[in-house]
């Protein structure tokens, strides 16, 4: 497993569940940093994460200094809504740790402080002060994935080319429906 995803004390069930099931479809890793908001065993924490469970490498950390210790710093990139720079700049790594903090105190300060450099932001215009975490999540693990090469591309989708799409039987592939050039309606359509 690749890369890894590390949530510091979430709080918010299907957050993590929802997470849990992004790293379960994507082979992630997934840390835990306590204390967190639910027990694992909640109820909407499971159901949110579907029967993925399983599938998921999980550890769970009693807090930020056993996590600290079990993972090489020098993998570890920091994702606030008040970093810097954009994720776009990370130096994503096939062993990377993308950090999250919390839903409700985001990163920590101590964090965006020592390790400037290593802090990355989405960029978002408008009133709106941060994402949900695991959109967060998301958006930053498929950029990891696209920059390291790791893309989960399903078959069919591997062997198109844009504006095209393969049938079904792997043969000839067919131009798309495009409207704009259709010609117009004529009287006895």
């Amino acid at each position: 497993m690749p890369l890894h995803i590390a949530l510091i004390e979430p709080q918010i069930p299907p957050n993590t569940g929802n997470i849990a099931r992004l790293c379960a479809a994507t082979d992630t890793s997934l840390h835990l940093i306590e204390p967190m908001g639910f027990s694992i065993s909640d109820r909407d924490l499971r159901r949110a994460g579907l029967d993925y469970w399983d599938a998921v490498d999980l550890w769970v950390h009693p807090n930020w200094f056993a996590f600290r210790d079990a993972m090489d710093r020098s993998r570890c990139l920091y994702f606030s809504a008040k970093a810097q720079q954009s994720y776009w700049e990370a130096p994503y790594r096939a062993n990377s740790c993308l950090v999250f903090g919390s839903e409700t105190a985001g990163m920590p300060q101590r964090i965006l402080e020592k390790h400037p450099e290593r802090c990355f932001t989405i960029p978002m215009s408008g009133p709106v002060r941060s994402l949900n975490l695991s959109t967060a999540v998301g958006i930053v693990l498929y950029e990891a994935m696209r920059q390291v090469g790791l893309s989960r591309q399903s078959p069919v989708a591997s062997r198109q080319v844009p504006g095209e799409y393969a049938s079904k039987s792997g043969g000839a592939k067919l131009p798309v429906d495009n409207p704009e050039s259709r010609a117009p309606p004529s009287a006895d359509d």
